[in-house]
Parts: structure tokens; sequence; C-alpha cells
């Protein structure tokens, strides 16, 4: 997707023209006519994928070390474009984050592994949760169960830390 915006994107730092290309992206009209804006959005995470969060850090250090500082201001500005475009035409009212996936073709980019690796990468990363998602529905009879985090184990009072017996064998 990226090496597409560059080779219709004369002006990498004019937000009009990336406005105007990411809204294409949205109706259908752009890339592979998804209506996507590939690594935008997450199914759980609104407010940001944590992991996004951290692999953003690391990108721009990376960017700065690698001589890659221009490629990740054009990402910085397209995740916060694509957010409020995504917004709007969607007509949500919860944020949209950038998943972790959002800069990772960036940063395999900069450890100069090739194209071809991104999707086995991508796919490796994944396929213990695939496996396990399909194993969940088999067992489920088709329905995927999403854990509550509700605690079952059994609860004790707090002790603070100096009212508290130590064994000193241990």
């Amino acid at each position: 997707m990226f090496a597409d915006l560059k080779a219709n994107i004369s002006d990498w730092e004019n937000e009009k023209e990336l406005r105007t290309y990411l809204q294409g992206l949205l109706n259908k009209e752009g890339f592979d006519h998804s209506g996507l804006i590939y690594g935008m959005g997450h199914a759980v995470y609104t407010l940001s994928d944590p992991r996004a969060v951290i692999l953003k850090e690391y990108a721009r250090r990376l960017s700065e070390e690698e001589g890659f500082e221009k490629e990740f201001a054009l990402y910085d500005r397209v995740e916060r474009i694509a957010k409020e475009l995504i917004m709007r035409n969607r007509d949500m009212k919860k944020p949209v984050c950038a998943n972790v996936d959002f800069y990772s073709g960036l940063v395999y980019t900069m450890l100069r592994i090739p194209m071809e690796f991104f999707t086995p990468l991508f796919a490796i990363a994944r396929i213990s949760g695939w496996c396990a998602h399909r194993i969940e529905e088999i067992v489920n009879n088709g329905k995927i169960v999403r854990p509550a985090y509700k605690y079952v184990g059994m609860h004790k009072e707090y002790v603070p830390m100096e009212e508290r017996l130590w064994d000193e064998t241990e």
C-alpha cells in the first residue's frame, strides 16, 4: 500500500495530497479497491494498540539510524490523517488507532528484509493464535469464546508488608 502511495503522491509532506489519496482508498478508488487503509484499526484496541506504540518508537529510532526519517514522517502523517478520515467516513464514535502491523513493513524495509518475506513473517507471528482460535471454534461448536478476564481464584485479605510473618528458613 505504501509503495502505491509513494508512486501516486508527488509530495509526501503535502497533507492535502495525502488526504485525497487516503480518501480514495476508503472510497475503493485506489490501490486494491478494498476500501481499507491497511494497518489502521483493531478489533479490540481503540485508543491505541500498545504493541504499535512500542513498535512505532523503535521504528522512529531505527529511522534515524538508517536514514529513513522522511519515510517515518510519512507513516506518522498517514496514521494521523487516516484516523480522522476513517472515523468520519464510517461515522464512528470510538477512536481508530494504528495496529502493530502499520509500522512493521517500514521496520522490515529498514532492516533490509526482502518484501517477499513480509507476508511469511506476518503469518509466522500469528500462526499459534490462528490455530488456538480454530481449536476453540471446533471445541465450542463454531462459537469463538473471548475470555472475560474474570478472576476465579480465592481472594485473600491484604496484609501490609510490615505485618506479614516471614519464615526465616525460606
